[in-house]
């Protein structure tokens, strides 16, 4: 299959722009949603995502396209490689031939037990921001989804990240809204309406990926 290929992370940026010319106020946001999230991996940090309804479906989505390959191979590193060869050898072409370097993203949307005890046990509207309290470190990052930028537990999962040391993007519609003051980097489509916020969402949220994935696994 032949897919798409870019030169830089700003040539990908420009692509995007191009094709959607109505996100070209939110051009900035974007890129500075990418520093943000390129220095923590850098740095050995991981992404924490949360969103509800559909915005917890692009959470997933974002989750799939940064733990295995999106268009560029991502063949193991030679440190793994040569330990799973040597531990391993008679499974090391197997796991070396399928196995992709990921970039770690959690999304909190998907564990039936822990949400669910969580939600009986202590509150519902703490959801998120428990996970982000049990598994969030300094220099994390969390990507809170919300169309209307007001979902009560994406703004407390904000705030305990804020408080963790952690960074903050949201991806949400028109502001300002409660999660502006709350966001290191708010990227606000413009628009208000639920689903054609959510289709602004996507190709945004293609874009980092694309751009990440050129970062650290380019050549």
């Amino acid at each position: 299959m032949q897919h798409i290929r870019f030169s830089d992370p700003e040539a990908i940026l420009s692509d995007l722009i191009r094709r959607y010319p109505v996100l070209a106020d939110q051009r900035d946001a974007i890129e500075q949603a990418y520093t943000i999230l390129r220095d923590s991996f850098a740095a050995g940090g991981k992404l924490l995502l949360c969103g509800n309804g559909g915005s917890a479906a692009d959470a997933l989505h974002i989750a799939g396209e940064l733990m295995k390959s999106f268009i560029l191979p991502r063949r193991p590193d030679e440190a793994f490689a040569t330990a799973v060869r040597e531990r391993f050898p008679a499974d090391a072409p197997f796991l070396l031939d399928k196995l992709e370097r990921a970039l770690p993203a959690i999304p909190l949307v998907e564990s039936a037990a822990v949400s669910t005890a969580i939600q009986n046990d202590t509150e519902s509207a703490l959801v998120f921001a428990q996970q982000v309290y049990g598994l969030g470190e300094m220099n994390d990052v969390l990507l809170g989804i919300s169309t209307s930028g007001n979902s009560g537990n994406i703004v407390y999962a904000a705030e305990t990240a804020q408080a963790l040391g952690m960074h903050v993007i949201t991806l949400t519609g028109q502001g300002p809204n409660r999660l502006t003051a709350l966001s290191d980097c708010q990227i606000a489509v413009d628009d208000s309406e639920t689903f054609r916020v959510q289709e602004l969402h996507l190709p945004v949220y293609h874009a980092l990926c694309l751009m990440l994935e050129q970062t650290f696994f380019a050549g």
